[in-house]
């Protein structure tokens, strides 16, 4: 059974997209069979995995971006497409529902049917399942062992539709204030939009209408862009190790607490929710970039020189952690 896993905070600026797209590769290469969604209203994943024609042609009336494929709801004059998703490799099995900057028009549908959708109208219920329903076809059509998604940093009615599709969800973050005080927006929010979801499946009576159950499951989070110094403890500046510190107990309090007694958080062995720590690639993000490819995959081709050579190689290994739990995930 394909497991869906979202990326998210609804904290900016942590590295999300650069994440999610290396781990991508990382999968598929491994075997699996990998879906990105891009569901973040700026498109930063999108554009990192297709070309500008390709893009463009995906927000065309025949396109196949996410909007155009739940368009149709959008508009009120019919149910989803099923168009299928964009092959981000030939070399592996990897793909992409691409993103498209209009998807954000589809949030104002979202709030204004949320009531009624608790109430159990169909028409509502259709269009707070939109998305779940086209990325579980697309899921199907591509035979994907997993799917990523891609969020927006906003506890929006978007990602409440997203989020409550996914089997899964973790959180990048900073090792900052932000980031912390984030976690207990989070938290609250999650336990209510979870009674929301179970007021939207009770409510409905039909047969032929598949709803989210809104309670995905917390994997753990990733600390990122945190600056190295090689003679700091743990390999973190002084500065960032302050709040650093910080993350673990706020993450167990505000989600992990909050989550478990309706059984939302995966329990490990070792009850450490830290699931990786991926260092500031800094210069290197703009060659990646540029060249629309893992920064570990770029060379002096794409203008690497020198050090920036080496360190690209060996960036593989800051993702090793999080492929590795996330290729135990698929199996389950």
């Amino acid at each position: 059974m394909t497991k869906k896993i979202s990326i998210f905070n609804n904290k900016g600026g942590v590295g999300k997209t650069t994440y999610m797209y290396h781990v991508a590769h990382l999968l598929a290469r491994g075997g699996l069979t990998v879906l990105m969604v891009d569901c973040d209203s700026q498109c930063n994943l999108t554009s990192y995995s297709l070309t500008d024609g390709v893009i463009r042609r995906s927000w065309h009336d025949d396109g196949n971006s996410i909007y155009q494929n739940i368009l149709p709801v959008y508009r009120t004059t019919g149910d989803i497409r099923s168009r299928m998703p964009s092959r981000v490799s030939a070399d592996y099995d990897l793909f992409l529902i691409p993103g498209d900057l209009r998807l954000s028009n589809f949030e104002d549908l979202l709030g204004d049917t949320w009531s009624a959708a608790r109430g159990g109208s169909e028409p509502a219920l259709r269009a707070q399942s939109a998305m779940h329903r086209y990325i579980e076809f697309a899921a199907d059509r591509v035979g994907a062992d997993l799917v990523l998604i891609d969020l927006g940093p906003n506890l929006g009615a978007l990602n409440r539709a997203v989020l409550a599709s996914s089997d899964y969800f973790i959180m990048p973050v900073a090792p900052d204030l932000f980031s912390i005080q984030g976690t207990e927006n989070l938290g609250n929010k999650l336990v209510a939009w979870r009674r929301e979801w179970e007021q939207c499946n009770n409510a409905w009576e039909g047969e032929d209408l598949s709803i989210p159950s809104g309670s995905p499951s917390y994997l753990g989070y990733v600390v990122q862009m945190h600056n190295q110094r090689a003679n700091a403890v743990n390999n973190m500046t002084a500065g960032w190790r302050i709040y650093g510190g910080r993350l673990e107990p706020a993450i167990r309090r505000n989600i992990v607490d909050k989550l478990d007694p309706l059984q939302q958080v995966v329990r490990w062995h070792d009850e450490v929710y830290r699931l990786g720590q991926i260092p500031n690639l800094h210069s290197l993000i703009p060659y990646s970039l540029k060249a629309r490819k893992p920064v570990f995959d770029c060379t002096y081709r794409d203008g690497l020189r020198g050090e920036h050579i080496a360190r690209a190689v060996d960036s593989a290994d800051h993702f090793r952690e999080i492929v590795a739990t996330l290729q135990e995930v698929a199996t389950w």
